[in-house]
């Protein structure tokens, strides 16, 4: 491992970054997404930030990435998210997050203007983060769905 840090300090540096993606993402709070990811040539380069949403293309760049989010906030109402199964490796100058996105979510308002019901999911999450000169800054998201057998279905 580069860097004079111990390796205590940098586990718990990630692990706080890794939490505030969620947490930004949970208040709809755009600019904390913002200081979130990657930014400068760390952004944009050949590695530059890149995001893959659940059922959703590759993203590759900031701006694409953060649009991303700008979209999701403004359609989503209520999320909130209950991570397990947190892993932390720490390679140089990236981290690796890996977790398992236990959410819930706020269905469609009823016709009545009542709030909706709350569904739940899962999503199998990769996080990849690079040390910047600003600090641990997410560099890569993965997220995939962790689909369940319905009860008319083969084992």
């Amino acid at each position: 491992m580069s860097g004079s840090r111990p390796r205590d300090e940098d586990v718990a540096a990630v692990e706080a970054a890794n939490e505030a993606l969620y947490a930004a993402l949970e208040a709809g709070d755009l600019d904390a997404m913002t200081d979130v990811w990657v930014s400068g040539a760390d952004a944009d380069d050949v590695q530059g930030a890149v995001c893959v949403h659940p059922g959703w293309p590759l993203l590759s760049g900031r701006a694409a990435v953060l649009r991303s989010y700008a979209l999701i906030m403004a359609n989503t109402d209520y999320i909130q998210f209950f991570l397990t199964d947190v892993t932390v490796e720490i390679h140089g100058d990236v981290a690796l997050v890996t977790c398992t996105e236990n959410i819930l979510s706020g269905g469609e308002a009823g016709e009545d203007g009542e709030p909706g019901p709350l569904l739940g999911g899962k999503v199998v999450a990769t996080n990849l983060f690079r040390r910047t000169s600003d600090g641990w800054r997410l560099w890569s998201h993965h997220g995939s769905p962790v689909l369940t057998g319905g009860g008319d279905e083969d084992e």
